[in-house]
């Protein structure tokens, strides 16, 4: 069944309830999960709910977990304005430090989060945060979580700046991955840090909503070097590229062997899988540049310039990697073709 198909259906069923909405205002928007949520984009056209949203304070609701080889499964919280959590920890500012943030409806157990500690682990020591932001992004009303991802790349900020006054922590070792949502937060974390972090890589950015422009949504000054990842543009993902350098993987709407993938849900997830991969691989996903996005949109992608590596340790910054590039992989893991 198609989108529009399915919305019409849902949105004539609202009618016939005696509920008067305009049904050009709502899409169908699958969580971290998959599960369909029927969204309204215009909040001044929402039926009257009993559903209560969580209230969420973001510099006393987010909590910040540390992992580093020393502790590689039971974190240590640092907090905001206690410098003590910091300097007591094990965080150390000669190592590298990467934040990962997570997306709509997911808190700090979210896979992504896991995965991509434990790649870095395999590689040596880092200082590994999970940003979980789950009182705000566990909410039935999108709009409203889509709405904090400002706040919550502003308290990361904040965090980092205790970072480097309290432990000496150095912007240019810090990368901040970010999901779905979580990709927005973290180019909100870039700007608050004036676009001195070293890398910011947005994996597949959240679409309702966002659009190229908007004063919260990642953009390419967020940082040193940023990369987007896009594995559902279009649907639960954005399909304008955003970043300095913009990767489609398979064209960065659908994903192979996903199959029918109705919600978008699977492809959706292939962007942090891909990168949780590209840290350790051997093989990378090597990647060819287009001539431009357009390329993209038609699947006919042409070679214009030198090819580059999706993800990896470390980024692509200083060599150069801008623009919007195509690859293909693997259906199921190993994903990378080289």
């Amino acid at each position: 069944m198609r989108w529009c198909s399915v919305i019409t259906f849902l949105v004539v069923g609202l009618i016939a309830n005696g509920i008067a909405i305009d049904d050009r205002n709502w899409q169908l928007i699958p969580d971290g999960n998959g599960r369909l949520h029927l969204i309204n984009t215009n909040p001044y056209d929402l039926p009257e709910s009993d559903v209560v949203a969580p209230f969420f304070v973001p510099q006393q609701d987010m909590i910040f977990r540390l992992f580093t080889r020393a502790n590689p499964t039971q974190p240590q919280i640092l907090q905001l304005n206690n410098a003590a959590s910091i300097s007591g920890s094990n965080f150390n500012p000669a190592h590298p430090t990467r934040f990962t943030i997570h997306g709509w409806n997911n808190d700090g157990s979210h896979f992504m989060n896991a995965g991509i500690r434990d790649a870095y682990f395999q590689l040596g020591d880092f200082n590994i945060i999970t940003v979980d932001w789950g009182v705000g992004a566990i909410n039935p009303n999108y709009i409203t979580a889509r709405n904090h991802v400002g706040p919550v790349g502003d308290t990361v900020s904040l965090l980092i700046d205790q970072l480097i006054s309290t432990a000496g922590a150095n912007p240019d070792n810090i990368y901040i991955i970010g999901y779905s949502l979580g990709a927005h937060a973290a180019g909100n974390a870039g700007k608050a840090q004036h676009g001195r972090i070293h890398s910011i890589i947005a994996l597949d950015p959240a679409g309702p909503l966002f659009s190229f422009g908007q004063p919260d949504a990642v953009s390419p000054a967020d940082g040193r070097y940023v990369e987007t990842i896009m594995t559902n543009a279009g649907l639960l993902g954005i399909n304008t590229p955003l970043g300095q350098a913009n990767f489609y993987p398979n064209g960065g709407r659908t994903q192979p062997g996903c199959g029918t993938d109705l919600t978008g849900g699977c492809a959706h997830d292939r962007a942090p899988m891909f990168f949780t991969e590209s840290i350790t691989s051997s093989t990378p996903f090597r990647a060819m540049r287009c001539v431009n996005h357009e390329q993209i949109l038609s699947g006919s992608c042409t070679s214009s310039g030198p090819d580059a590596n999706m993800g990896g340790q470390p980024s692509n910054y200083g060599r150069g990697v801008q623009g919007v590039f195509f690859l293909e992989t693997n259906e199921a893991s190993p994903f990378a073709r080289g």
